[in-house]
């Protein structure tokens, strides 16, 4: 299978899962602190502006919107399925639809108003980061999934290095361009790492079982 059994992934998803809850009762809680590390890291991307970097981070930014996320995942699905990997194309579609539930149910909880100075396009809750944290699924289900189907090990590293470049650099655009306190980008990828956790337990669980139904009887696993 693509997803193994894994002792440890209940140790991950509880460190992962506990660092979020103490962020988000740190921006609740309004900490002073907090506050000043997040000004500073946002201080810090105010003096590297750039015309240059502007478009860069737009176009970054906009590559990694939620709803993009989610045509992704659809299309990786649709050629999932067309090669025969049903299974792990409805895995990845539940993996996104069920992030995204669980990332909207975070902001409504925590509501952290946006930077001061965010654009207008820029609406809703901060925390955590929409971008970040469905862009990291969609990444992570690339790299469960497709990465090992690819045979040639220079391909598999230049894909994996421009999978990991892209997501750094859409957090930092995240920060870059006001959309997000740099706290947002941190909680999104740890709150996105603890739900993959659970995901992925969840395809160990149910995939011998779907494996029976007729209309994905012949899907890799």
């Amino acid at each position: 299978m693509f997803i193994e059994q894994d002792q440890d992934r209940i140790k991950r998803f509880l460190w992962s899962g506990i660092f979020v809850v103490i962020i988000a009762c740190l921006v609740m809680f309004n900490s002073v602190v907090f506050q000043l590390v997040d000004s500073l890291i946002q201080g810090f991307f105010v003096t590297t502006q750039t015309g240059f970097r502007d478009k860069l981070m737009t176009i970054v930014s906009f590559l990694g919107e939620p709803k993009l996320a989610i045509v992704y995942t659809v299309i990786l699905a649709f050629l999932l399925w067309g090669f025969k990997y049903k299974i792990p194309a409805i895995w990845a579609l539940g993996t996104v639809a069920g992030g995204d539930i669980v990332a909207y149910l975070l902001k409504e909880i925590v509501k952290r108003a946006r930077p001061v100075q965010h654009l207008k396009a820029d609406d809703g809750y901060s925390f955590p980061s929409g971008h970040v944290f469905g862009m990291f699924l969609v990444i992570a289900i690339l790299f469960i999934i497709v990465v090992p189907l690819i045979q040639s090990s220079v391909k598999r590293f230049l894909l994996s290095a421009i999978l990991v470049i892209f997501l750094i650099l859409l957090a930092i655009s995240r920060v870059y361009l006001f959309a997000h306190y740099p706290s947002d980008t941190i909680a999104a990828i740890l709150l996105a790492y603890a739900w993959l956790q659970v995901s992925e337990w969840l395809y160990v669980w149910l995939a011998p079982i779907l494996k029976k139904w007729k209309f994905v009887a012949n899907s890799e696993v």
